[in-house]
């Protein structure tokens, strides 16, 4: 599980939603953070750590193969549009793919023609320093998107007044829907280092610094139906975004450029197309002036669009292309036809397309990936996930059934409840419904098998342990997201301390255990759930929508209730509980990303019998 305390996202809106404030009891507000699950104190972390973590992350993954790339140009003539404005006339990429003698890394060049639709505002006047200050865009409520130039440095808390720090804040506001939103900086001169971040009335949700490597900034988000958000331009954050002249100081001033968008271009679009096999795990990210990428399956239905690079959440060992404006990645459930879109920004862009096989299927000849559940207590270090403190000693399962109402000999009862959720998630599930005919993974666990954790081609969940002790604020959170299963060797942990606190809180399995519950078996569901989650984060997906009619194993904390599988009596352990599955649903919007994310096949690729 992966949003409040289940998940991994990072990059941009990693801290959007960690950053809130956002409380588990609150299901309509929705976290952004992949990353994690249920964050309850979020403002304990310290999120600048966190950032500079993912980005040496980032630039510490591996690099793809050194096979030189196959350049292709678009074949449309710059500064025109119509010739491949629609996925029926998608441009035919030859020569790319996995099977031999194709080549699996493609240069794509293309120019998106300027969108003249778009009106330009004057600069706002200052100061504009504070969300109460912000200036009126009427983006998402009047206008489609605006351009607009600004000054950091030119009011009263720059270099030439108090010395502050100075920051430009704008208003975004959805109407009867949700609207995402696109914000992208330029800096036309100057030594100006942009920072965008994205606010409510109560904190936080998103922040995005040196888009693409540059000193620019992008930032992607979706604000719900009757919403007004605030986004700032700056180069570092105030301490109170409803006080001006809270900056801790002046760092970099100078001009900006700032567009804001809302959906699809309304100017020039450009499409590809080009034949995937099933298993293929697809990766792309766009330089220059395209902001969008999105990506369609034979059917034409959109499985991932992204205007964000979150590849900072990657694993390290993943080689997946990251570092442009926009990125996206994809695993492929079938063969087909599939298409790349660049559906925002202006002029000349430079796209980075790849593919590969899973990592688990070059393995050695006849390997299986081994996921290990260790309820033993573990020694971790958890600066791994950026978040933790270092090493620190987890408990074990065996401290927490006592808060639950459970006996110490109702262990063995739960930890067999809990290995039998995840074997039905992660493996009989894949295998009934999963399109990869070479699946195979091993489940193992610590009271009954020999602990394999070091050993190449094994992943743990550690299961137990509490917040103070791992030092994160989280119920799960998974080392990466990591489409392709490429970094075989990750941990994840689910801690068990705020699952077992007392009745009330949303996030205790005991608010919802009543007369007629089977305790063990809602009790090992739920944590078997939760840990299939964060299994599902390290085997490529990313959270689905916790506001559609469809639930799922991937849906992120907002609503603890659903990944306990309670039924709807209310009550878990009872006759009408849900059998929660890794399904096929739209991917969390409030995560940056939009597209239908087929979760179950994410994960039935990322468990190939290694065949290298």
């Amino acid at each position: 599980m992966a949003g409040r305390v289940l998940g991994i996202l990072t990059t941009v809106l990693l801290t959007s939603a960690l950053l809130s404030g956002q409380s588990a009891a609150e299901p309509g507000r929705i976290q952004p953070d992949p990353l994690l699950m249920f964050p309850y104190r979020p403002a304990t972390a310290d999120w600048a750590a966190v950032l500079r973590d993912r980005a040496a992350k980032t630039q510490a993954r591996s690099p793809a193969s050194a096979q030189n790339p196959l350049p292709y140009k678009e074949k449309e003539p710059p500064g025109t549009s119509g010739a491949n404005d629609s996925l029926a006339k998608a441009e035919h990429i030859t020569g790319f793919g996995t099977r031999r003698p194709e080549n699996a890394k493609v240069r794509l060049t293309g120019d998106l023609k300027p969108d003249a639709s778009i009106p330009t505002l004057p600069p706002a006047a200052e100061p504009s320093d504070a969300v109460g200050l912000a200036s009126e865009t009427g983006v998402g409520v009047t206008r489609r998107a605006i351009r607009t130039t600004g000054i950091v440095g030119d009011g009263p808390y720059g270099s030439a007044g108090d010395g502050t720090g100075d920051f430009d804040f704008y208003r975004l506001s959805a109407g009867t829907t949700p609207v995402t939103f696109t914000a992208r900086t330029l800096t036309p001169t100057g030594d100006l280092d942009t920072l965008l971040a994205l606010y409510d009335q109560d904190g936080l949700w998103a922040i995005n610094d040196n888009a693409g490597g540059s000193t620019d900034s992008t930032l992607s988000f979706t604000i719900p139906p009757g919403r007004e958000f605030f986004l700032m331009v700056g180069s570092g954050l105030p301490a109170d975004p409803k006080r001006p002249g809270t900056g801790d100081g002046v760092r970099t001033e100078g001009p900006y450029d700032l567009t804001i968008t809302s959906g699809l271009s309304g100017g020039d679009l450009d499409y590809y197309s080009f034949d995937l096999r099933a298993g293929d795990v697809l990766g792309a990210s766009v330089a220059g002036g395209g902001t969008r990428l999105a990506v369609y399956d034979p059917a034409g239905r959109e499985v991932f669009g992204s205007s964000q690079d979150a590849t900072s959440i990657f694993s390290t060992a993943s080689p997946m292309p990251g570092g442009g404006n926009a990125v996206v990645d994809f695993v492929a459930p079938k063969e087909g036809r599939y298409r790349l879109g660049v559906e925002a920004g202006e002029g000349a862009y430079d796209i980075k397309l790849e593919a590969f096989r899973p990592g688990t299927e070059t393995a050695p000849r006849g390997s299986v990936h081994t996921v290990f559940l260790d309820f033993d207590g573990a020694r971790v270090n958890t600066s791994i996930f950026g978040i933790g403190g270092g090493i620190r000693d987890l408990s074990p399962l065996s401290a927490f059934p006592p808060r639950w109402g459970l006996s110490a000999r109702d262990e063995r009862a739960l930890t067999d409840a809990i290995v039998a959720t995840v074997k039905e998630n992660l493996e009989r599930d894949l295998v009934a419904k999963g399109t990869n005919p070479r699946f195979a993974l091993r489940v193992l666990n610590s009271r009954d098998h020999a602990d394999p954790w070091g050993q190449p081609n094994v992943s743990r969940v550690v299961v137990g342990g509490t917040t103070v002790e791992s030092g994160i604020q989280t119920i799960g959170i998974a080392q990466s997201i990591d489409a392709g299963n490429f970094g075989k060797e990750e941990t994840a942990l689910v801690l068990l301390d705020e699952i077992s606190t007392p009745p009330g809180p949303a996030w205790s399995l005991n608010t919802y255990v009543g007369p007629g519950s089977d305790k063990i078996a809602f009790v090992g569901r739920a944590v078997g759930n939760i840990t299939s989650h964060e299994v599902g984060h390290m085997s490529g997906s990313w959270h689905t929508d916790p506001a559609n009619a469809v639930p799922g194993i991937m849906d992120p904390g907002g609503n603890p209730a659903v990944m306990f599988a309670v039924g709807p009596d209310g009550f878990g352990g009872t006759a009408d509980d849900p059998d929660l599955d890794l399904v096929e649903e739209g991917i969390s919007p409030a995560e940056g990303f939009t597209g239908a994310e087929d979760t179950l096949n994410r994960s039935a690729w990322a468990f190939v019998r290694g065949s290298g």
